[in-house]
This record gives C-alpha cells, sequence and structure tokens, in this order.
C-alpha cells in the first residue's frame, strides 16, 4: 500500500477498504457467531461481537487504522477519545503493536472500561462530557507530540474496519442460509459500524438504533442534513451510545443507501438484554442491546 495512501486522511471509505480490513482482522481474531433467535415465529440472526476480546466490535476499526500507521507514525503514537469500547479497542492494537497510546475518556465513562484501558498500557486523560471537547484536546495533544488522531467513527479506516462485521455478516448468512442479509439493524452512536455494514451490504436495508434523547442520526436522516443531540439530553444506560453529533462520513454513507433509524426507551434495552441472556446466553451492555 503506498504511503501516500496511507497518509490521505481524506480518503472516503469504500468496499474494497472493508475488505482489505476484513482480511487484516481475520489474519488475528476467529469471526464472532452469528446466532439465530427466533422472535414471534421469524428467524433473525444475532451477531455476538460482545464476545470480542475487548467486548465489543470497536476493536476492528482500531486494529485496521493502527496497521495502516507508517513506521514514523507509530513511533510518535496516536490519540482517541471515546466513552470506553473505541478507547479499549485502540488500546488493545496499540499494545499489541508497540504504539504509544493516549485516550481521552469522559469523567463519567464505566469505571470497568476505565481500568480495562489503563490495563491496556494506554494512558488516560479525562475531560467533562457536556462542557469538554474532546475533539479540541486531541488536537491539542497531536499538536504538541506530532501523534496521530483516532477518532471513533469520523474516519475512513475506522468506518472500513467496523464494516468488516458486516462482510463477516454476510459471508455467514450466505453460508448458513444460501441468503444474503435482506435487512441490517444496528446499534449506533456515530454510525461508524452502521456505515460500514452499509458498504458491506449494498443490497439489505439498513436501520440504526438509538437510545431516546440521543437519536441524532435517526434525526438527521428524517431531515436530509446533520442534527446535533439538543442540550440537556437524557441520561442513559448507553454509555457507548452517548455521540453528541454524527460525522459528514458516516452520515452521508447512511443517506445514500436510504438507511432509517428509531429510538428506544431505556425498558426496552433491558428488556432486549433479558432476552439475550435467557435465549442466547450473552451478556450485553446496554448499548450494545438496542439493535435487538
Amino acid at each position: 500500500m503506498a504511503e501516500q495512501y496511507l497518509l490521505d486522511s481524506e480518503r472516503q471509505p469504500t468496499l474494497a477498504g472493508v475488505e482489505r480490513a476484513a482480511e487484516k482482522i481475520a489474519a488475528i481474531l476467529p469471526a464472532t457467531p452469528l446466532l439465530p433467535l427466533e422472535i414471534d415465529g421469524t428467524t433473525i440472526w444475532c451477531k455476538a461481537e460482545c464476545l470480542q476480546p475487548i467486548g465489543a466490535f470497536k476493536i476492528r476499526g482500531g486494529w485496521h487504522r493502527l496497521t495502516d500507521l507508517t513506521d514514523d507514525q507509530r513511533q510518535r503514537g496516536v490519540v482517541a477519545f471515546s466513552s470506553g469500547n473505541h478507547a479499549q479497542g485502540v488500546a488493545w492494537a496499540a499494545r499489541r503493536l508497540g504504539v504509544p497510546a493516549t485516550i481521552i475518556m469522559p469523567e463519567d465513562a464505566p469505571r470497568a472500561k476505565l481500568a480495562n484501558t489503563r490495563a491496556l498500557g494506554a494512558k488516560i486523560i479525562t475531560y467533562d462530557r457536556m462542557s469538554g471537547s474532546r475533539e479540541q484536546l486531541a488536537d491539542n495533544i497531536a499538536r504538541k507530540t506530532g501523534a496521530v488522531v483516532v477518532p471513533s467513527f469520523d474516519d475512513p479506516w475506522i468506518v472500513e474496519g467496523q464494516g468488516s462485521c458486516g462482510l463477516e455478516i454476510c459471508e455467514q448468512m450466505l453460508a448458513l442460509t444460501g441468503s444474503e442479509p435482506d435487512q441490517i439493524v444496528a446499534c449506533c452512536g456515530g454510525g461508524g459500524l452502521a456505515s460500514g455494514s452499509a458498504l458491506a451490504n449494498p443490497n439489505a436495508r439498513i436501520m440504526v438504533v438509538e437510545p431516546e434523547g440521543w437519536d441524532d442520526m435517526k434525526r438527521s436522516l428524517e431531515g436530509g442534513t446533520i442534527v446535533p443531540v439538543g442540550t440537556d439530553p437524557p441520561a442513559t444506560d448507553c454509555d457507548a451510545l452517548q455521540t453528541l453529533r454524527v460525522s459528514p462520513i458516516t452520515f452521508n454513507i447512511l443517506r445514500d443507501c436510504k438507511a432509517i433509524g428509531t429510538a428506544v426507551t431505556t425498558a426496552e434495552v433491558h428488556h432486549a438484554m433479558r432476552v439475550a441472556f435467557e435465549k442466547l446466553r450473552l451478556v450485553l451492555e446496554p448499548g450494545g442491546a438496542v439493535a435487538l
């Protein structure tokens, strides 16, 4: 891969990039299972990304991005921002590759995610989610140290890496049923998983799911332009999906494929978590249960 391509942060995510990300990830991690679940007489298929080493699909984007760093970039390290799952994904990849990593995390991030990220060797800087700017903090660090900024979704590598999940889904559906997926329902914070899966499954309908009050992608798709989360959003158990504003990269992909969105209540999220445990023996965090 030409270094000029690797340094082009303005490139757009592509299906070819998703396929390349999938090859890289398959070389180090087994595919997570696609499990059947019958709901009112209809079989749906559940991709168990909670079984990844960090408990979430975010490991995919982190690995794809960091393995495309140049030798000089690896020496200078990376800086990322996340409430926990992207933080762990970047930290996991950084430790495996020997890359210094600084992660900016909100003060109210779950203690387990803070501890896990720190245990993976990353340096953590905390900030106030509602008044601070994680993007500005990351930019300041990058300017001082030369580190590469690795956003949680506003990045072509991240979208392609998360899209490897959608590619696995397509391959597994073909093997299990003989057909590609007709609809993909995806948890959505910034939209990296949903937009990457859309690239990998151009014939499937895409639906994004967000917690009530944090459904900015849903409202953006309905209005045809990016709409941020309103002021004073409600408290939510879905810490992984508290994105205040989606990005043009993810929004444009989802808009162009005519994706739709929906919002779910806390009670619906808790019900889905119970169903996942009782029927699939899977323990889901709230943000990972919204799609179900």
